[in-house]
């Protein structure tokens, strides 16, 4: 298992990184770093011997914090700031279809499941209902409570496969 970022190397972190109890005097769930922030790699160690973890150093925030390596990315990558994160509920601005079959309404309210970095775009896995599908940024808007009422659930959709 070799690392892929060495000592002294600058990172870019590609997710917001929250206190999981292991960094002192903060609540449990309380944002250490948010993603974008430029670090300093400044030790690389293991954890259950599977998984390479990077003890960052973040001058701007003050902070060192470990970082897995799927959160890191060099500095110097391309990077484009995404609009919501896993777990952020969010609206379809697009009719999504399926074989030409519309699945999914344009103002149906889904739920981030992953963020998904491509050259020059950001994606999302997004749940809808019962199925999984690919969206880029540009067909999704931020889910506000009040449009709750007014939201189609997706429950008459059938529960499928994801299409991707």
């Amino acid at each position: 298992m070799q690392p892929r970022f060495e000592y002294g190397e600058e990172v870019r972190l590609t997710r917001n990184v929250r206190n999981d109890g292991t960094y002192p005097g903060m609540e449990v769930g309380a944002l250490l770093i948010r993603r974008g922030a430029i670090g300093c790699v400044y030790d690389v160690g293991t954890y259950l011997q599977d998984q390479l973890i990077y003890r960052v150093h973040f001058i701007e925030d003050g902070r060192t914090v470990g970082c897995r390596e799927e959160e890191l990315i060099p500095a110097d990558a391309e990077w484009i700031q995404n609009r919501f994160e896993f777990r952020d509920k969010v609206v379809s601005t697009l009719p999504l279809s399926v074989a030409g079959e519309v699945i999914v309404t344009a103002g149906q309210t889904g739920e981030v499941q992953k963020v998904l970095r491509e050259p020059g775009m950001i994606l999302y896995h997004v749940r809808f209902a019962e199925r999984v599908f690919q969206v880029p940024e540009a067909a999704l808007d931020g889910f506000e409570e009040s449009d709750q009422a007014s939201v189609p659930t997706g429950d008459a959709v059938a529960a499928g496969q994801g299409g991707q």
